[in-house]
């Protein structure tokens, strides 16, 4: 990653998930905004927001986007396949999990719906559009190019020595597995990996160690 590009980390929400804002060359993509669009909003005042997308529709990952959207004038964009639910992901996470959304809101409808290959801009930054199915049914990656090359945003696919829990509506263990095998194929190991709870690793780390991330991997207890 070039010197002149940043990383903010903003974890939000009751059950800490990172939103991340990608600063380059005055421009900003917002990943993840799971709560607090509006203070994201204010912190990120210096520059201009561009861009905000969702590597899954889960509340905890779109609760913030209207606020933020609505403070910026950003677009906001999600894949196609998990467009629909997360314009209804407080309703839907509500029934999956019986927690109470305080403070949330279902995001507005997407201006752009993401698919495999595309390529989101943001100053002198690329990132590639990964599909990431498993956690959710659209779950995506951000796969850094350009002067964001060696970073990934990887949502809940891949979690430091873990991954997304795929007990919910429309996750699919054997759509994870398959996912995980792929990006470990497709990911540099030296790539630095943000993940959507937790902290940051690398792919060559994950493949080493991740139990996950075995060909032969079988389910054994999600966390997040």
């Amino acid at each position: 990653m070039a010197d002149k590009d940043e990383i903010r980390l903003f974890v939000v929400g009751d059950i800490q998930t990172n939103c991340y804002a990608y600063v380059s060359a005055g421009e900003c993509l917002v990943v993840d905004p799971g709560a607090s669009g509006a203070r994201i909003a204010e912190a990120l005042s210096d520059v201009k927001v561009t861009q905000v997308v969702a590597t899954h529709r889960h509340h905890d990952h779109v609760g913030g986007v209207r606020a933020l959207v609505e403070a910026t004038g950003a677009p906001w964009a999600i894949s196609a396949d998990d467009a629909e639910l997360a314009m209804r992901a407080m309703e839907v996470s509500s029934h999956d999990l019986s927690v109470v959304m305080g403070g949330l809101s279902n995001p507005p409808e997407p201006d752009r719906l993401l698919f495999e290959g595309d390529v989101i801009e943001v100053g002198t930054a690329s990132f590639e559009v990964l599909a990431a199915p498993g956690h959710t049914a659209g779950g995506i990656v951000l796969l850094g190019h350009g002067s964001a090359e060696g970073v990934a945003f990887v949502g809940d696919t891949i979690f430091a020595g873990g991954c997304g829990r795929c007990d919910l509506m429309g996750g699919d263990w054997g759509k994870m597995k398959k996912t995980l095998v792929r990006l470990s194929r497709l990911i540099d190991p030296a790539v630095t990996l943000l993940c959507g709870h937790g902290p940051a690793t690398t792919m060559g780390y994950e493949v080493a160690t991740n139990p996950y991330m075995r060909p032969d991997a079988e389910r054994e207890s999600w966390s997040d």
